[in-house]
């Protein structure tokens, strides 16, 4: 039996990547409390979440890429969701009463040449997803996640 998609990891930074992980945090509508918005990108609410499956992290990884969560400066990493495949619009409902809608595709960003120049080829189509918060609320480690397509 598959396990249900949840959230395996919380990251935060003040700003740039990593971000570093936390085990519960509140959500706002412009994003996770804490969280550095210093960049324009940043200060839309429809990027306030970044999302990244662990297994394309992992598949990174078998690559020759040293990556873990938070590393590609997602906020959430979760497991069993397979994010990218899932349409925008799609609602994620977190099981303390979170709720957000997926907004579009993230696209590789400059600050992944720290990790490796070639990453920013590696990682295309593979970067996750953008959500928009739809309800505030909070969210902890091993959280559940609940699909709804539009």
């Amino acid at each position: 039996m598959q396990e249900l998609p949840h959230v395996i990891s919380i990251n935060i930074s003040k700003g740039g990547i990593p971000k570093h992980p936390v085990k519960s945090i509140r959500v706002l509508y412009t994003g996770l409390e804490g969280d550095g918005h210093n960049h324009e990108k940043h200060y839309r609410t429809e990027q306030a979440v970044s999302i990244q499956d662990i297994e394309r992290l992992e598949e990174l990884s078998k690559e020759g890429y040293s990556l873990l969560s938070g590393t590609t400066g997602e906020n959430l990493t979760v497991k069993n969701l397979k994010v990218n495949e899932l349409p925008v619009g799609t609602i994620l409902k977190i099981s303390q009463g979170l709720i957000i809608e997926l907004t579009k595709a993230r696209k590789p960003c400059y600050v992944l040449d720290a990790i490796d120049l070639k990453l920013k080829e590696d990682i295309i189509n593979r970067c996750g997803m953008y959500a928009r918060v739809v309800q505030e609320g909070a969210i902890q480690v091993n959280d559940v996640i609940t699909v709804e397509r539009k």
